[in-house]
């Protein structure tokens, strides 16, 4: 930073980023692949007269750098003009967050996992020696399984004096199964979990949850297009919910590429939605106290009883759109609890009948309009109680239509998710077969 403004830069950002990853992965109750892999990366803003360019590198010797950044500078001082790019103002910057642990995402347990531990917690995720205890009424063709850690440390600074870092450690497991039915018919499901403490994951729980998801498809059958009441699984909620956040983003209701350009301060979604950001909750996945330009995060409403009450705005469309600016992007959101069912059975129970969905496979959305179509996974429900798997049926809409709709939201999103998307009803969801 000091050699680039001796060297004609006016200010100047740096991100330096490091992470360090070990995986170990299994395919049929044999250790399969190993993998260790060290990153480390350097990004740079870089401010001149009037000009701005962003650059990156992962050389980070001394005189590489030096020679990488001169020759950033000339790049810059050859683009147009550009009087919206600026540092953010000092008093929003965030301030104390110096040593990376104020978040409380940091588990010291990390220093104490070997290749040993590594291997034993990939070899727990395994059911294979159980094949054939496990085997009623289906065949168990496949089963692969993974584990890692990780450590990620990051660090934001500026020529106005800025100095903000974030460390985090990640422990995550994961199990995928392939089995086939009677008829030779193959049905493929898994499960995850992830938690930056160690103790948080359970390799064990997780194989057998991600058995049970691949059984439970089996005997899909063929529904009839049409409307339906759909209770939404917090497993994959989330689908729903990023295009929303996205159209949030300033970058494309700066680009009129966002179906919620014209909506902010309106009322478009349903009274019982509402979305807040928390980035401050310590030891909370997803918690975060700065964002990439080292501006301080605050809890705030993003939709406030169906009304889109924030854009996410970074200084410089912030500039452009002449807006006060906010944070760059939404940190740790969370929906919050509408009525009195605190999981997936209650609402099922209270709906009475339709589809649960507890996945989605493939499909697209349009930013612009907000318009939508994606495969579902899920089953027929009624009396409260599942009765057969779904196949072939596709969810279409708009996402104001369907937020519009939502009228029961549960208290179960998992701590593992940066979003916390409970599970949810809509009352209305187009159904196409």
């Amino acid at each position: 930073m000091e050699f680039a403004l001796r060297s004609g830069a006016d200010a100047v950002r740096i991100t330096l980023n490091k992470n360090l990853t070990d995986l170990v992965g299994i395919l049929n109750g044999e250790v399969d692949k190993v993998s260790h892999s060290l990153d480390r990366s350097l990004q740079i803003a870089l401010f001149v007269d009037g000009r701005y360019g962003a650059f990156s590198s992962n050389r980070l010797e001394k005189s590489k750098l030096e020679e990488f950044v001169l020759g950033a500078i000339g790049t810059v001082k050859m683009l147009e003009e550009d009087k919206f790019r600026k540092l953010p103002e000092a008093e929003r910057k965030v301030k104390g967050v110096s040593t990376g642990m104020e978040p409380g995402l940091y588990d010291p347990a990390c220093l104490d996992v070997d290749e040993t531990f590594r291997r034993k917690m990939a070899m727990d995720l395994s059911l294979w020696k159980e094949k054939e205890s496990l085997e009623k009424g289906f065949t168990i063709l496949s089963e692969e399984a993974e584990y890692s850690d990780s450590v990620s440390d990051l660090v934001v600074m500026d020529s106005d004096g800025l100095y903000a870092r974030h460390c985090e450690t990640a422990f995550e497991i994961v199990s995928e199964f392939t089995i086939a039915d009677p008829d030779g018919r193959l049905f493929s499901g898994y499960w995850w979990d992830s938690s930056w403490r160690l103790a948080g994951v359970d390799p064990s729980a997780c194989a057998r949850k991600a058995l049970e998801r691949t059984v439970e498809q089996m005997n899909p059958m063929a529904m009839p297009g049409g409307k339906y009441s759909v209770v939404v699984d917090s497993e994959c909620a989330s689908r729903l919910l990023s295009p929303v956040l996205s159209a949030l983003g300033g970058f494309a209701v700066q680009q009129n590429n966002s179906f919620l350009a014209d909506d902010l301060g309106r009322k478009v979604f349903a009274e019982k939605m509402t979305l807040v950001d928390l980035p401050l909750e310590k030891g909370a996945t997803g918690a975060r106290l700065f964002d990439s330009e080292g501006v301080a995060t605050r809890e705030m409403p993003v939709i406030d009883h169906g009304v889109v009450k924030t854009f996410f705005l970074n200084t410089y469309i912030a500039g452009k759109m002449g807006m006060e600016p906010t944070v760059e992007d939404s940190t740790r959101v969370k929906l919050m609890p509408v009525g009195e069912c605190r999981d997936i059975a209650g609402l099922m129970a209270a709906v009475g009948e339709g589809i649960l969905i507890t996945g989605f496979n493939g499909g697209n959305s349009n930013a612009a309009t907000g318009d939508f179509s994606y495969g579902i996974e899920g089953f027929y429900f009624r009396d409260g109680r599942i009765v057969h798997p779904v196949r072939e049926l596709l969810m279409t809409g708009n996402f104001k239509t369907l937020w519009n709709s939502l009228s029961l939201v549960a208290d179960d999103a998992r701590p593992c998710l940066v979003k916390q998307i409970p599970s949810l009803v809509f009352s209305s969801a187009d159904m196409s077969a």
